[in-house]
């Protein structure tokens, strides 16, 4: 069985070779505009849009949490938005938006999309920036739904 690799650097600039899909967690309310999802649209136009008209169009589609949206953005690069957060962290919240057992469910439609591509998937800590999770919490799953089905798993931390 495979293990998750921890490399320092960029997730929007995914390493190896072969199909790739860039993966992180989302908010249920439509909201793109901090964390890592900027990095997402400063490197690609497309998965911003696709979800703002995901949840614009939400009642004629699955948009919710735990649902799963793939994006391409290149001949062998996808990005998968995962509705894992329910809401956004205000000044007045009380708890985190993070959803574990949302975060689950994305990751086995994650998983489906990557086998079916044959792809390894590139992302941050996901779900544990501003969603508030622990990853203590997240990697156990990444490593049930993703790693456990042979599918190569990459996780960046920013820098160096």
């Amino acid at each position: 069985m495979s293990v998750i690799e921890y490399v320092r650097g960029d997730a929007t600039a995914p390493r190896g070779k072969g199909v790739k899909i860039v993966a992180h967690v989302c908010n249920d309310l439509g909201g793109w505009g901090k964390g890592f999802v900027l990095a997402v649209s400063r490197r690609w136009p497309e998965p911003e849009a696709a979800y703002r008209r995901w949840h614009r169009e939400r009642a004629r589609n699955d948009f919710g949490l735990g649902a799963a949206q793939f994006v391409q953005v290149g001949p062998a690069l996808w990005v998968a938005n995962l509705v894992g957060q329910r809401g956004i962290r205000t000044g007045r919240s009380s708890g985190v938006p993070v959803r574990y057992e949302a975060i689950d469910a994305a990751l086995v439609r994650l998983a489906d999309k990557a086998e079916g591509l044959g792809a390894s998937v590139h992302m941050p800590r996901i779900g544990c920036g501003l969603a508030g999770g622990k990853w203590e919490r997240v990697e156990p799953l990444i490593a049930e739904r993703l790693v456990a089905r042979g599918i190569g798993v990459t996780v960046y931390d920013f820098g160096g």
